[in-house]
């Protein structure tokens, strides 16, 4: 856990120094170095930060997610789950072939120029700043349903009590992002692995010995709620921006492919499991958090509940971060000060906090995280940059096929899920 998350702190686009590497094509842009990462993460370490990265809040939507899909879904998350898998596989290939890649937007530069940059950065910013709206909204859905109350009197503004704890933790927040020491939100953010289980552990323990109990059967299969169960299938495996990251930290990066596969084995194994307890606890009335569903006047509940609130918060900055320093990097280098750095994040947080309140359905807007942004970054910009950097595109080769194989369902999924999740999002405003 102790390499500082390099890739928070690059800018959107980079004024490269264009050389020559090894056997590089001459239409190939290749990146210039980068300041080094200290290689001082062991294998467990790098276990433990790669887990932090995969196993999130998603975990609370998979029960939602298999009552959307039905019994027969659990086949697409495996899926999903082995495509992803073998995607980030791809990153490190990638990373393989030029050693100075560092970041995830230099292997969309390394593949297509200054475009493919822009493209992988585009798609991993927005994907984030989605992901904190994400957070917010589950505080305030958690909070409210934890402590029920009306309307709030402020300054003469009515405002109902789920929008009122949207905009508390926005103030609880704003100082965390604030802060400039990111290996200390790092360390913050890896409580994130122990919560994750935590919470299956909480929810478990309510349903055996709290009274709540697996009785519902559910239905093999719902053919219509299939987009919204694979987006926010892919949504739970959306961290491959940050595995670049974790490679380069590492003292032997030979090892990173058995780290890959641990963290996607440990994670499947807790989102399954989660989405099947939740399953057979709740059916078809599981909520999209699946907190919502669970008895408030169980010690169990409460500490499930208590745990899912304090995972966001701590995550909020590592989210933002990102966002923030390419929106300062705009920024005139005369106006690079401590007071324009506080500035930019406190807009970051308004304009997260502005959308939350705005849009606030959690199941609808994670879908369309996963179905849109997710499938990108995660499965389709790894596929595509991968041939281009290998030249696999020239050749049919079984790796192409399998490739294309992955390519073309990834799009279809991507494109019905997203307008599924926006039609879904339009209907409830």
């Amino acid at each position: 856990m102790s390499e500082k998350l390099s890739y928070l702190n690059e800018p959107l686009l980079h004024e490269w120094e264009h050389r020559e590497f090894g056997h590089a094509t001459d239409e190939e842009k290749v990146i210039a170095s980068h300041p080094s990462t200290e290689n001082t993460a062991s294998f467990f370490g790098t276990c433990l930060n790669g887990l932090n990265a995969i196993s999130g809040v998603g975990i609370l939507s998979v029960p939602y997610a298999l009552a959307s899909g039905g019994w027969l879904s659990l086949v697409l998350l495996f899926a999903i789950a082995t495509t992803a898998f073998y995607t980030g596989m791809l990153i490190k290939r990638c990373m393989d072939k030029y050693s100075n890649i560092r970041t995830y937007p230099d292997i969309g530069e390394l593949a297509f120029g200054k475009t493919g940059r822009l493209i992988v950065s585009v798609s991993m910013y927005t994907e984030l700043y989605l992901v904190s709206i994400g957070f917010l909204i589950l505080e305030g859905d958690n909070l409210s349903n934890l402590f029920p109350i009306g309307e709030v009197q402020i300054a003469g503004l009515a405002i109902g009590g789920k929008q009122f704890f949207v905009i508390l933790v926005s103030l609880i927040i704003l100082p965390t992002v604030w802060l400039d020491n990111l290996s200390l939100l790092s360390y913050v953010s890896a409580s994130g692995v122990f919560a994750s289980a935590f919470i299956i552990l909480s929810i478990s323990w309510t349903a055996t010995f709290d009274g709540v109990g697996f009785h519902q059967k559910g239905t093999s299969v719902n053919w219509n709620g299939i987009p919204t169960a694979v987006s926010l299938y892919a949504f739970c495996y959306c961290a491959h921006p940050v595995f670049p990251t974790l490679y380069n930290s590492m003292t032997n990066k030979h090892q990173f492919s058995n780290v890959l596969l641990l963290c996607f084995l440990l994670t499947t194994v807790g989102y399954a499991s989660m989405a099947i307890i939740g399953y057979l606890m709740f059916g078809a009335d599981v909520e999209s958090q699946i907190t919502l569903n669970l008895p408030l006047n169980k010690v169990s509940s409460k500490l499930a509940i208590y745990i899912t609130l304090v995972n966001p918060i701590s995550k909020y900055a590592l989210m933002a971060t990102p966002i923030t320093n390419a929106l300062k990097d705009l920024l005139p280098s005369t106006y690079k000060n401590r007071v324009t750095n506080i500035l930019v994040s406190t807009v970051m947080v308004i304009g997260t906090t502005i959308v939350a309140l705005v849009v606030p359905f959690y199941g609808y807007l994670m879908s369309l995280v996963g179905a849109f942004l997710s499938v990108t970054a995660s499965i389709l910009l790894p596929c595509f940059c991968y041939l281009k950097i290998s030249g696999s595109y020239r050749r049919f080769e079984c790796e192409t096929v399998i490739i294309v194989i992955i390519i073309i369902p990834a799009i279809v999924m991507g494109i019905s899920g997203s307008y599924n999740s926006v039609m879904e999002i339009v209907h409830q405003l």
